[in-house]
């Protein structure tokens, strides 16, 4: 962690010494900008005072007459000795009196005064050059046809002499004609050597302020944020070993800023994190527990449902085959049949409100109830209304429970049955295909007191199916949340050849239509299915 830190200080000192740099080098170019528009603005000024100053010492009316004749004559001489005189006092480069051709591109002077350490000559009286600079060509064209100033700051530089500045003006003679073209270029030694010193003055001055200001930043740095931060980081790093809250070293950081609020922050999530430590360790011994628990009770009620099959191997008149998957570990679904005698086989499934333990608990109360009262003999309807009764009578949770019950007489195929709000079955009856069996739905076991059931009767021959089920088969869902439905479920048992086919097999393709449809979706509810088929009967009715 001290190397992470330690990066941490470093980037801040070279950002803030990079920040600095900048500053310094912005500060350096505006100043070094403005100070040299000054003094060029300067230098200009003072090269056209001299220009103006230089134009007072000529008669115009007479420059024609010199390029004409050629003649040097004493006022000649005289001009030329006050502009030399001008040069060397306002410390001039050269001024010259020009004529200019028509393109404005070959200069005939007529006075050349120039500095004695320039180290060049003087042009005669009527020498010609082509020594207009073809930058400045449309501008001097402007000031030859205007007469006005340029607005264009002529600037020149060569590295034999360094800068220049050159200030054109026109010269007219008496008539307001423009006859001539006086340059003054003045060297503006001033401006290199001003210009350095204070770029190295700047520099100096701002590298010494840096300085100084990371001496005292670095150490600000350390007490104020490095020291405190590496703090943090230790008992961080401490804790995330020992996991042992020690709150002592992160106390002594009393600062009101954000490392401060971190420091605290840190301080409270150890303690909380040790507190949920405990509290998960003790959670997750509870869920373990629990989770131990609810494997035993779904091994209970698996073993509460016959899984035996077949589970009357003696008996060859019926076939019969039964499957549930619960939702969740324990369920509220159930199927059971077992024999009331030799000659009567009962049948029944169920769905109890809710999910998880209560619905099992609920679950385990009605199978025993309805197949107590029906091994006693009791027909279908008085078994229901038996049951409603007794879970009517201490049912505070307000449970309730859909069943279908069926008792087989085998030896006629009287099939004896009474439905409570449950499913209607399907049916496949006299070699037809599989249809809804006629059932008169009842109201719901232990939701209302005093209820009456209607039981119904149909005889089952040879061949014949009847198929029990709970709605987590009509009710699956698809990831579209559309119902697998009851009409998908009877076009199922009619679209598929399943004469002579295993019952287990049956119920197999079924579950894996079902799954198909379902793609993937999470199972919502308890899908329990129970099929049985008549085999044969021997035609003796002990009740009739």
């Amino acid at each position: 962690m001290k190397e992470k830190i330690s990066g941490l200080s470093i980037k801040l000192i070279t950002s803030v010494l990079l920040l600095s740099v900048l500053l310094c080098a912005a500060i350096s170019y505006m100043g070094y900008r403005e100070f040299t528009t000054v003094l060029e603005d300067e230098y200009n000024r003072s090269a056209y005072e001299i220009a103006e100053t230089a134009k007072s010492y000529l008669d115009p009316d007479r420059l024609e007459h010199y390029l004409e004749t050629g003649e040097i004559d004493a006022a000649y001489l005289e001009i030329q000795d006050r502009l030399d005189a001008l040069v060397v006092s306002t410390n001039s480069y050269l001024i010259y009196v020009t004529r200019l051709s028509n393109d404005y591109t070959t200069s005939t002077y007529i006075f050349d005064a120039v500095h004695p350490d320039s180290g060049f000559t003087r042009y005669a009286l009527g020498y010609t050059a082509q020594d207009m600079d073809p930058a400045y060509q449309d501008e001097v064209e402007q000031i030859m046809t205007t007469g006005e100033r340029s607005a264009v700051y002529f600037y020149s530089y060569t590295q034999a002499s360094g800068a220049h500045t050159t200030a054109g003006i026109p010269v007219k003679n008496s008539a307001g004609e423009i006859v001539a073209f006086l340059g003054v270029e003045k060297a503006m030694t001033a401006l290199e050597n001003a210009r350095q010193t204070y770029v190295w003055n700047v520099m100096g001055i701002t590298v010494l302020a840096v300085v100084l200001f990371l001496v005292v930043y670095i150490g600000f740095l350390r007490r104020e944020v490095v020291s405190p931060i590496l703090t943090i980081a230790g008992e961080a790093r401490r804790f995330a070993e020992d996991n042992v809250a020690r709150l002592d070293l992160l106390e002594q950081i009393r600062k009101k800023d954000e490392i401060g609020t971190l420091a605290r922050a840190i301080g409270r999530m150890e303690t909380d994190i040790v507190q949920y430590v405990e509290n998960l360790t003790a959670v997750t011994a509870e869920k373990e527990r629990i989770g131990t628990e609810l494997n035993v009770a779904t091994q209970i009620q698996a073993d509460m449902l016959p899984r035996i099959f077949p589970p009357f191997p003696e008996r060859d008149e019926f076939d019969i085959y039964a499957t549930m998957t619960p939702a969740r570990e324990v369920g509220g679904d159930f199927y059971d049949f077992f024999l009331v005698d030799q000659d009567h086989l009962a049948v029944v499934i169920a769905d109890v409100s809710g999910k998880g333990v209560p619905a099992a608990l609920f679950m385990v109360i009605v199978k025993t109830l309805i197949k107590n009262h029906t091994q006693t003999g009791m027909a279908p309807d008085q078994v229901f209304e038996t049951v409603n009764r007794q879970l009517c009578e201490n049912n505070e949770a307000g449970m309730f429970v859909t069943a279908f019950l069926g008792v087989l007489e085998i030896s006629t195929g009287r099939f004896t049955y009474v439905n409570a709000g449950h499913n209607p079955p399907l049916a496949a009856l006299g070699g037809r295909p599989y249809d809804w069996l006629p059932s008169k739905r009842g109201f719901v076991l232990a939701g209302l007191e005093g209820v009456r059931y209607q039981q119904q009767e149909i005889v089952l021959c040879p061949g014949d199916s009847i198929f029990c089920y709970t709605d987590g088969v009509t009710e699956a869902l698809d990831p579209a949340d559309a119902l697998y439905s009851e009409a998908r479920l009877r076009a199922f048992f009619r679209g598929r050849d399943l004469e002579g086919r295993p019952l287990a097999e049956q119920l197999d393709l079924l579950r894996r239509d079902i799954a198909a449809f379902a793609a993937g979706a999470e199972q919502a509810d308890d899908i329990t299915m129970l099929l049985l088929r008549i085999n044969k009967t021997t035609g003796r009715d002990e009740h009739g």
